[in-house]
């Protein structure tokens, strides 16, 4: 088939085995392609999340996609963007790496088998639920709050946060663009679990969420008074996030598996 072609890859975000974490496509592009073109790539991969990178001197333009709409910030696709430089060999193990994007300057860099991420803290604040967002989750909650993203719900434990099954029609219809759900863990490998719901952009369930662990870091390191921890995004595939408060910044770490590579027509 004729037609220029380019490199994508899918990494398995937060985990260090196949078939788990956060499935995320990397496509790397010379140059931009109208945001139409993006969105049609992102919705052909069908994952919760495509970063495209576009190389500009000494750091790289970087931009997410769902298979819906484009996002603002994102843990998995940006980790996935680090772990395929890292593996072309562009990512240096002394000064990283920066990507430019929609959320500001960001920075990863490779701490051994782990790529850390310097990404903003994006902290919540008491809010009483909106119509809907309760019913939708069919839970009890013990907090609410709210940050320019999303909802964050704290349940009363670890099994009531695994039994959700949300209404995800209904949860779709709540103004965010998404829903974290989190409690303390009953595992003492980790200091808090989390699920993330997010219908209105397309992903129903997110396997693991790097931005909302932005959002996590803040709100479990206030509570448990550390200023590091290991959180578990419980979802059906699972995924650890190591967290580290920083000031106004939040240091994101994990691993991650190269699971499929191959190219895609851009032209």
């Amino acid at each position: 088939m004729n037609g220029q072609r380019t490199r994508y890859y899918v990494v398995d975000a937060f985990t260090n085995r196949p078939f788990a974490g956060n499935p995320a496509a990397v496509v790397l592009l010379d140059q931009w392609k109208d945001d139409g073109w993006l969105r049609n790539v992102a919705a052909e991969m069908n994952l919760s999340e495509t970063a495209f990178l576009v190389p500009k001197g000494h750091h790289h333009d970087l931009r997410w996609f769902t298979p819906r709409v484009k996002v603002d910030l994102c843990g998995p696709a940006t980790l996935a963007s680090a772990l395929v430089l890292a593996h072309q060999g562009s990512l240096d193990d002394r000064t990283g790496m920066a990507f430019s994007t929609r959320s500001g300057i960001l920075r990863a860099s490779q701490q051994g088998s782990r790529i850390e991420l310097d990404f903003p803290i994006k902290a919540e604040t008491a809010t009483a639920p909106p119509n809907g967002l309760l019913k939708s989750l069919n839970v009890a909650s013990r907090y609410v709050g709210r940050n320019e993203f999303d909802y964050l719900v704290e349940v009363e434990s670890e099994g009531t946060l695994r039994s959700i099954a949300p209404d995800y029609k209904r949860l779709a219809g709540v103004h965010c663009r998404g829903v974290i759900v989190t409690s303390l863990s009953d595992d003492p490998k980790f200091d808090f679990v989390s699920r993330f719901f997010a219908p209105a952009v397309g992903v129903d369930e997110d396997p693991v969420t790097g931005s909302a662990h932005c959002c996590l870091a803040d709100f479990w390191g206030k509570r448990l008074n550390k200023t590091k921890l290991i959180g578990y995004q419980a979802s059906a595939r699972g995924g650890i996030v190591q967290v580290e408060v920083r000031g106004e910044r939040v240091m994101l770490s994990g691993e991650g598996v190269i699971v499929a590579a191959g190219e895609i027509l851009v032209g």
